[in-house]
Protein backbone atom coordinates (compact mmCIF):
# COMPACT_ATOMS: atom_id res chain seq x y z
CA UNK A 1 0.00 0.00 0.00
CA UNK A 2 1.50 3.30 -1.08
CA UNK A 3 1.42 5.97 2.15
CA UNK A 4 2.69 9.21 2.07
CA UNK A 5 4.63 10.64 5.60
CA UNK A 6 3.93 14.23 6.00
CA UNK A 7 3.08 16.21 8.69
CA UNK A 8 -0.58 16.93 10.22
CA UNK A 9 -1.22 21.03 10.50
CA UNK A 10 -0.39 20.51 14.70
CA UNK A 11 2.71 19.16 13.59
CA UNK A 12 1.28 15.21 14.46
CA UNK A 13 3.45 12.84 12.85
CA UNK A 14 1.57 10.23 10.11
CA UNK A 15 1.95 6.70 12.05
CA UNK A 16 -0.10 3.97 12.64
CA UNK A 17 -3.85 4.47 11.27
CA UNK A 18 -3.91 8.25 10.42
CA UNK A 19 -2.31 8.95 7.18
CA UNK A 20 -1.71 12.31 5.96
CA UNK A 21 -1.21 13.41 2.59
CA UNK A 22 1.00 16.29 1.95
CA UNK A 23 1.67 17.13 -1.88
CA UNK A 24 3.92 20.01 -2.27
CA UNK A 25 2.45 21.23 0.95
CA UNK A 26 6.24 21.55 2.89
CA UNK A 27 6.14 24.21 4.85
CA UNK A 28 2.32 24.83 4.51
CA UNK A 29 1.29 22.21 6.41
CA UNK A 30 4.11 22.69 9.29
CA UNK A 31 3.44 26.56 9.71
CA UNK A 32 -0.47 26.36 10.03
CA UNK A 33 -1.84 26.48 12.72
CA UNK A 34 -5.20 24.37 14.02
CA UNK A 35 -8.19 26.29 12.93
CA UNK A 36 -7.11 25.98 9.29
CA UNK A 37 -7.45 29.05 8.22
CA UNK A 38 -4.01 31.27 6.67
CA UNK A 39 -1.25 29.95 8.00
CA UNK A 40 0.28 31.81 10.95
CA UNK A 41 3.06 34.18 10.02
CA UNK A 42 2.10 35.36 6.83
CA UNK A 43 2.82 32.21 5.26
CA UNK A 44 1.12 29.69 2.49
CA UNK A 45 -2.48 29.14 2.43
CA UNK A 46 -3.33 26.29 5.45
CA UNK A 47 -4.63 23.23 3.19
CA UNK A 48 -8.51 21.85 3.48
CA UNK A 49 -8.41 18.79 5.03
CA UNK A 50 -10.53 16.16 3.70
CA UNK A 51 -10.43 12.63 5.59
CA UNK A 52 -11.06 8.98 4.51
CA UNK A 53 -11.95 6.09 6.58
CA UNK A 54 -11.43 2.59 5.09
CA UNK A 55 -10.61 -1.22 5.04
CA UNK A 56 -6.46 -0.25 4.89
CA UNK A 57 -6.32 -3.71 6.43
CA UNK A 58 -8.40 -6.46 7.33
CA UNK A 59 -10.77 -8.82 5.33
CA UNK A 60 -11.60 -6.19 2.47
CA UNK A 61 -8.54 -4.36 2.38
CA UNK A 62 -7.74 -4.12 -1.59
CA UNK A 63 -11.22 -2.47 -1.37
CA UNK A 64 -9.70 0.03 1.14
CA UNK A 65 -6.46 0.21 -0.64
CA UNK A 66 -7.11 0.79 -4.12
CA UNK A 67 -9.92 3.61 -3.04
CA UNK A 68 -7.09 5.29 -0.93
CA UNK A 69 -4.91 5.24 -4.02
CA UNK A 70 -7.44 6.60 -6.63
CA UNK A 71 -8.22 9.18 -4.15
CA UNK A 72 -4.50 10.05 -3.53
CA UNK A 73 -4.00 10.45 -7.09
CA UNK A 74 -6.65 13.03 -7.90
CA UNK A 75 -5.68 15.24 -4.86
CA UNK A 76 -2.13 15.15 -6.33
CA UNK A 77 -3.31 15.95 -9.61
CA UNK A 78 -5.72 18.63 -8.26
CA UNK A 79 -3.14 19.70 -6.07
CA UNK A 80 -0.52 20.42 -8.92
CA UNK A 81 -3.01 22.44 -10.76
CA UNK A 82 -3.48 25.22 -7.93
CA UNK A 83 -5.86 23.19 -5.69
CA UNK A 84 -8.96 24.01 -4.52
CA UNK A 85 -9.89 27.97 -3.52
CA UNK A 86 -6.51 28.77 -3.60
CA UNK A 87 -5.82 26.07 -0.75
CA UNK A 88 -4.00 22.47 -1.43
CA UNK A 89 -6.02 19.90 -0.41
CA UNK A 90 -4.72 17.57 2.51
CA UNK A 91 -6.15 13.81 3.05
CA UNK A 92 -5.78 12.13 6.17
CA UNK A 93 -6.88 8.30 5.42
CA UNK A 94 -8.36 6.41 8.97
CA UNK A 95 -7.84 2.66 8.59
CA UNK A 96 -11.30 1.11 10.35
CA UNK A 97 -9.71 -2.64 9.74
CA UNK A 98 -12.48 -3.96 7.57
CA UNK A 99 -14.58 -4.05 10.51
CA UNK A 100 -18.04 -2.32 10.94
CA UNK A 101 -17.68 -1.10 14.70
CA UNK A 102 -14.75 0.49 13.90
CA UNK A 103 -16.06 2.27 11.02
CA UNK A 104 -17.49 4.98 13.26
CA UNK A 105 -14.78 5.29 15.29
CA UNK A 106 -13.09 6.36 12.72
CA UNK A 107 -14.94 8.70 11.37
CA UNK A 108 -15.13 9.96 14.71
CA UNK A 109 -11.38 11.20 14.59
CA UNK A 110 -11.83 12.31 11.93
CA UNK A 111 -14.22 14.63 12.17
CA UNK A 112 -13.56 15.65 15.95
CA UNK A 113 -9.80 15.21 15.93
CA UNK A 114 -8.72 16.47 12.49
CA UNK A 115 -11.69 18.36 11.81
CA UNK A 116 -12.22 17.62 7.81
CA UNK A 117 -14.17 19.79 6.28
CA UNK A 118 -15.36 15.88 4.26
CA UNK A 119 -15.65 12.45 4.66
CA UNK A 120 -14.54 10.29 1.76
CA UNK A 121 -16.13 6.26 2.70
CA UNK A 122 -16.30 3.45 3.06
CA UNK A 123 -16.84 0.64 0.23
CA UNK A 124 -18.82 -1.69 2.40
CA UNK A 125 -22.13 -0.60 2.72
CA UNK A 126 -22.51 -1.95 6.28
CA UNK A 127 -19.21 0.25 7.73
CA UNK A 128 -21.04 3.22 5.62
CA UNK A 129 -23.99 2.92 7.58
CA UNK A 130 -21.94 2.56 10.82
CA UNK A 131 -20.18 5.80 10.44
CA UNK A 132 -22.97 7.98 8.76
CA UNK A 133 -24.94 9.03 11.10
CA UNK A 134 -21.66 11.16 12.89
CA UNK A 135 -21.04 12.65 9.03
CA UNK A 136 -24.61 14.03 9.73
CA UNK A 137 -24.76 14.70 13.33
CA UNK A 138 -21.80 17.17 12.51
CA UNK A 139 -23.19 18.80 9.70
CA UNK A 140 -20.38 17.40 7.62
CA UNK A 141 -21.12 16.08 3.80
CA UNK A 142 -19.94 12.11 3.69
CA UNK A 143 -19.31 10.54 -0.10
CA UNK A 144 -19.02 6.89 -0.16
CA UNK A 145 -17.33 5.90 -2.94
CA UNK A 146 -18.82 2.53 -3.70
CA UNK A 147 -21.61 1.66 -0.95
CA UNK A 148 -25.03 0.27 -2.93
CA UNK A 149 -27.04 -0.52 -0.32
CA UNK A 150 -29.89 2.02 -0.55
CA UNK A 151 -30.13 2.75 3.26
CA UNK A 152 -26.84 4.82 3.34
CA UNK A 153 -28.14 8.26 1.97
CA UNK A 154 -31.41 7.59 3.75
CA UNK A 155 -28.97 8.34 7.02
CA UNK A 156 -29.58 12.22 6.25
CA UNK A 157 -29.38 14.95 3.86
CA UNK A 158 -25.30 15.66 4.18
CA UNK A 159 -24.23 11.72 3.15
CA UNK A 160 -24.07 11.02 -0.64
CA UNK A 161 -22.43 8.49 -2.90
CA UNK A 162 -21.51 8.38 -6.42
CA UNK A 163 -22.18 4.96 -7.14
CA UNK A 164 -25.16 3.52 -8.27
CA UNK A 165 -27.43 1.25 -6.00
CA UNK A 166 -28.33 -2.45 -5.85
CA UNK A 167 -31.79 -1.42 -6.82
CA UNK A 168 -29.94 -1.05 -10.12
CA UNK A 169 -27.61 -2.99 -10.28
CA UNK A 170 -30.01 -6.54 -8.75
CA UNK A 171 -32.38 -5.46 -11.55
CA UNK A 172 -28.61 -5.14 -14.13
CA UNK A 173 -27.98 -8.74 -13.00
CA UNK A 174 -31.51 -10.20 -12.73
CA UNK A 175 -32.47 -9.06 -16.67
CA UNK A 176 -28.91 -10.36 -17.64
CA UNK A 177 -29.60 -13.69 -16.25
CA UNK A 178 -33.32 -13.70 -17.80
CA UNK A 179 -32.47 -12.09 -21.39
CA UNK A 180 -28.79 -12.81 -22.35
CA UNK A 181 -28.07 -16.11 -20.46
CA UNK A 182 -31.84 -17.09 -21.23
CA UNK A 183 -31.96 -18.66 -17.36
CA UNK A 184 -35.19 -19.78 -16.46
CA UNK A 185 -34.22 -21.11 -12.98
CA UNK A 186 -31.74 -19.67 -10.64
CA UNK A 187 -30.55 -19.83 -6.91
CA UNK A 188 -29.39 -17.25 -4.93
CA UNK A 189 -26.33 -17.90 -2.15
CA UNK A 190 -25.58 -14.41 0.05
CA UNK A 191 -23.57 -13.38 2.93
CA UNK A 192 -26.34 -12.75 5.46
CA UNK A 193 -24.33 -10.30 8.24
CA UNK A 194 -23.66 -7.75 4.99
CA UNK A 195 -26.08 -5.22 4.21
CA UNK A 196 -24.78 -4.84 0.72
CA UNK A 197 -25.57 -8.77 -0.42
CA UNK A 198 -28.58 -8.86 1.70
CA UNK A 199 -29.97 -5.66 0.16
CA UNK A 200 -28.07 -7.12 -3.68
CA UNK A 201 -29.63 -10.51 -3.38
CA UNK A 202 -33.19 -8.93 -2.51
CA UNK A 203 -33.44 -6.62 -5.36
CA UNK A 204 -32.02 -9.21 -8.11
CA UNK A 205 -34.82 -11.83 -6.55
CA UNK A 206 -37.58 -9.12 -6.46
CA UNK A 207 -37.09 -8.55 -10.35
CA UNK A 208 -36.46 -11.90 -11.48
CA UNK A 209 -39.59 -13.07 -10.33
CA UNK A 210 -41.10 -10.88 -11.75
CA UNK A 211 -39.58 -11.38 -15.69
CA UNK A 212 -41.20 -14.69 -14.44
CA UNK A 213 -37.95 -16.57 -13.29
CA UNK A 214 -37.97 -18.76 -10.57
CA UNK A 215 -35.76 -19.14 -7.27
CA UNK A 216 -35.29 -22.41 -6.81
CA UNK A 217 -32.50 -22.33 -4.01
CA UNK A 218 -32.45 -19.69 -1.38
CA UNK A 219 -29.32 -20.01 0.79
CA UNK A 220 -27.09 -18.08 2.86
CA UNK A 221 -23.66 -17.78 4.71
CA UNK A 222 -21.33 -15.54 6.90
CA UNK A 223 -18.07 -13.55 6.13
CA UNK A 224 -15.44 -15.07 7.13
CA UNK A 225 -16.92 -18.88 6.37
CA UNK A 226 -14.75 -20.90 4.45
CA UNK A 227 -17.16 -24.07 4.43
CA UNK A 228 -20.34 -23.72 1.39
CA UNK A 229 -20.36 -27.30 0.59
CA UNK A 230 -23.75 -27.81 2.27
CA UNK A 231 -25.27 -24.57 0.67
CA UNK A 232 -23.93 -25.39 -2.56
CA UNK A 233 -25.19 -29.51 -2.38
CA UNK A 234 -28.59 -27.95 -1.37
CA UNK A 235 -28.26 -25.93 -4.43
CA UNK A 236 -27.16 -28.74 -6.35
CA UNK A 237 -30.29 -30.90 -5.59
CA UNK A 238 -32.37 -27.63 -7.04
CA UNK A 239 -30.34 -28.27 -10.52
CA UNK A 240 -30.38 -24.25 -11.34
CA UNK A 241 -29.15 -22.55 -14.20
CA UNK A 242 -27.22 -19.83 -12.63
CA UNK A 243 -26.27 -18.89 -9.04
CA UNK A 244 -26.09 -15.51 -8.20
CA UNK A 245 -23.63 -14.65 -5.60
CA UNK A 246 -23.72 -11.01 -4.53
CA UNK A 247 -20.89 -11.26 -1.90
CA UNK A 248 -17.47 -10.28 -1.44
CA UNK A 249 -14.12 -11.60 -3.28
CA UNK A 250 -13.13 -12.72 0.06
CA UNK A 251 -15.75 -15.71 0.02
CA UNK A 252 -16.14 -15.72 -3.72
CA UNK A 253 -13.08 -17.82 -4.78
CA UNK A 254 -13.85 -20.36 -2.59
CA UNK A 255 -17.23 -20.62 -3.42
CA UNK A 256 -16.06 -20.85 -7.01
CA UNK A 257 -13.77 -23.82 -5.92
CA UNK A 258 -16.27 -25.95 -4.08
CA UNK A 259 -18.97 -25.38 -6.69
CA UNK A 260 -16.92 -26.71 -9.23
CA UNK A 261 -15.66 -29.50 -6.72
CA UNK A 262 -19.47 -30.49 -6.40
CA UNK A 263 -19.90 -30.22 -10.64
CA UNK A 264 -21.85 -27.23 -10.44
CA UNK A 265 -20.99 -26.57 -13.81
CA UNK A 266 -23.59 -23.13 -14.31
CA UNK A 267 -22.38 -20.04 -14.25
CA UNK A 268 -21.99 -17.54 -11.04
CA UNK A 269 -23.08 -14.25 -11.49
CA UNK A 270 -22.47 -11.55 -9.14
CA UNK A 271 -21.77 -8.11 -8.50
CA UNK A 272 -19.27 -5.39 -7.74
CA UNK A 273 -18.13 -7.10 -4.61
CA UNK A 274 -16.26 -9.34 -7.34
CA UNK A 275 -14.14 -6.93 -8.10
CA UNK A 276 -10.60 -7.44 -6.29
CA UNK A 277 -7.45 -9.26 -8.17
CA UNK A 278 -8.09 -11.69 -5.09
CA UNK A 279 -11.08 -12.86 -7.02
CA UNK A 280 -8.93 -14.11 -9.33
CA UNK A 281 -6.06 -15.35 -6.97
CA UNK A 282 -8.06 -16.93 -4.42
CA UNK A 283 -10.52 -18.69 -7.41
CA UNK A 284 -8.08 -19.12 -10.32
CA UNK A 285 -9.64 -21.04 -12.67
CA UNK A 286 -12.51 -21.75 -11.07
CA UNK A 287 -13.91 -18.27 -11.73
CA UNK A 288 -13.49 -18.63 -15.52
CA UNK A 289 -16.85 -17.93 -17.63
CA UNK A 290 -18.44 -16.18 -14.61
CA UNK A 291 -19.88 -12.49 -14.49
CA UNK A 292 -21.01 -9.76 -12.49
CA UNK A 293 -21.92 -6.16 -12.83
CA UNK A 294 -19.37 -3.15 -11.99
CA UNK A 295 -18.73 0.27 -12.34
CA UNK A 296 -16.18 0.54 -15.05
CA UNK A 297 -14.27 -1.54 -17.26
CA UNK A 298 -10.36 -1.02 -17.29
CA UNK A 299 -10.01 -1.81 -20.88
CA UNK A 300 -12.49 -0.12 -21.87
CA UNK A 301 -12.05 2.14 -25.33
CA UNK A 302 -12.94 5.30 -23.74
CA UNK A 303 -10.12 7.72 -24.01
CA UNK A 304 -10.70 8.99 -20.65
CA UNK A 305 -10.72 5.89 -19.32
CA UNK A 306 -7.48 4.52 -20.96
CA UNK A 307 -5.72 8.00 -19.68
CA UNK A 308 -7.04 7.02 -16.15
CA UNK A 309 -5.69 3.42 -16.71
CA UNK A 310 -2.07 4.39 -18.01
CA UNK A 311 -1.25 7.38 -15.17
CA UNK A 312 -2.57 4.91 -12.79
CA UNK A 313 -0.51 2.38 -13.58
CA UNK A 314 2.73 4.24 -14.18
CA UNK A 315 2.31 5.67 -10.54
CA UNK A 316 1.22 2.07 -9.05
CA UNK A 317 2.77 -0.24 -10.97
CA UNK A 318 -0.91 -2.02 -11.51
CA UNK A 319 -4.61 -1.76 -13.30
CA UNK A 320 -7.15 0.07 -11.11
CA UNK A 321 -9.82 -1.35 -10.24
CA UNK A 322 -13.24 0.21 -9.93
CA UNK A 323 -12.55 0.91 -6.24
CA UNK A 324 -9.79 3.38 -7.48
CA UNK A 325 -11.58 4.47 -10.12
CA UNK A 326 -14.70 5.42 -7.63
CA UNK A 327 -12.32 6.93 -5.18
CA UNK A 328 -10.84 8.78 -7.89
CA UNK A 329 -14.58 10.26 -9.00
CA UNK A 330 -15.42 11.32 -5.35
CA UNK A 331 -12.20 13.11 -4.72
CA UNK A 332 -13.05 15.09 -8.47
CA UNK A 333 -16.84 15.71 -7.36
CA UNK A 334 -15.61 17.21 -3.81
CA UNK A 335 -13.08 19.54 -4.97
CA UNK A 336 -15.94 20.63 -8.18
CA UNK A 337 -18.47 20.99 -5.40
CA UNK A 338 -15.84 23.35 -3.35
CA UNK A 339 -14.94 24.88 -6.18
CA UNK A 340 -18.82 25.49 -6.90
CA UNK A 341 -19.88 26.61 -3.35
CA UNK A 342 -16.87 29.22 -2.62
CA UNK A 343 -16.05 27.83 0.47
CA UNK A 344 -15.88 24.86 2.00
CA UNK A 345 -18.89 25.34 5.37
CA UNK A 346 -20.70 22.52 5.51
CA UNK A 347 -24.14 23.75 4.53
CA UNK A 348 -22.92 25.48 1.34
CA UNK A 349 -20.63 22.06 0.29
CA UNK A 350 -23.63 20.07 0.73
CA UNK A 351 -25.48 21.84 -1.50
CA UNK A 352 -22.83 22.06 -3.91
CA UNK A 353 -22.79 18.27 -3.51
CA UNK A 354 -25.81 17.97 -3.97
CA UNK A 355 -26.03 19.97 -7.61
CA UNK A 356 -24.10 18.30 -9.26
CA UNK A 357 -24.97 17.40 -12.69
CA UNK A 358 -23.08 15.55 -15.83
CA UNK A 359 -19.92 15.54 -13.96
CA UNK A 360 -17.68 13.53 -16.33
CA UNK A 361 -15.94 11.04 -14.25
CA UNK A 362 -13.49 8.08 -15.24
CA UNK A 363 -16.43 5.71 -13.73
CA UNK A 364 -19.20 7.48 -16.68
CA UNK A 365 -21.21 10.50 -16.34
CA UNK A 366 -22.52 11.59 -12.66
CA UNK A 367 -25.47 13.37 -11.44
CA UNK A 368 -26.32 13.30 -8.09
CA UNK A 369 -30.21 12.57 -7.69
CA UNK A 370 -32.81 14.07 -5.05
CA UNK A 371 -31.96 11.15 -2.99
CA UNK A 372 -28.30 11.93 -3.03
CA UNK A 373 -27.45 8.89 -5.15
CA UNK A 374 -25.75 8.51 -8.55
CA UNK A 375 -27.51 8.75 -11.91
CA UNK A 376 -25.22 6.30 -13.57
CA UNK A 377 -24.61 3.36 -16.13
CA UNK A 378 -23.11 -0.01 -15.21
CA UNK A 379 -21.22 -2.53 -17.37
CA UNK A 380 -21.11 -6.11 -16.79
CA UNK A 381 -17.63 -7.57 -16.86
CA UNK A 382 -16.69 -11.37 -17.80
CA UNK A 383 -14.13 -13.41 -15.95
CA UNK A 384 -11.64 -14.94 -19.40
CA UNK A 385 -8.14 -15.95 -19.33
CA UNK A 386 -7.71 -14.96 -15.89
CA UNK A 387 -8.73 -11.26 -16.40
CA UNK A 388 -12.13 -9.13 -16.31
CA UNK A 389 -13.29 -7.97 -19.17
CA UNK A 390 -15.55 -5.99 -20.40
CA UNK A 391 -18.83 -7.68 -22.24
CA UNK A 392 -21.32 -5.10 -22.20
CA UNK A 393 -22.52 -1.92 -20.56
CA UNK A 394 -26.10 -1.05 -19.16
CA UNK A 395 -27.48 2.56 -19.00
CA UNK A 396 -29.42 3.83 -16.03
CA UNK A 397 -32.35 4.86 -18.28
Amino acid sequence: MHIDKAFSARGRAATGLGFVLGVGLGAALLACGPGGGEASGGGAAAPIKIGHFASLTGDTATFGQSTDRGIRMAIQEINGSGGVLGRPLELISEDDRSVTEEARTAAQKLLQRDQVVALLGEVASSRSLAAAPEAQRSGVPMISPASTNPKVTEVGDYIFRTCFIDPFQGAVMARFAWGELKVKRVAILFDFKQDYSVGLAEFFRKTFKELGGEVVADERYTSGDIEFRAQLTTIRAANPQAIFVPGYYTELGLIAKQARELGLDVPLLGGDGWDSAKTLEIGGPAVEGYYFSNHYAADSDSPKVQEFVKRYRDKYGEVPDAMAALGYDAAGILADAMRRAGDTSGPHLRDAIAATKDYDGVTGRITIDAQRNAHKDAVVLKIEDGQFHFFRSVTAS
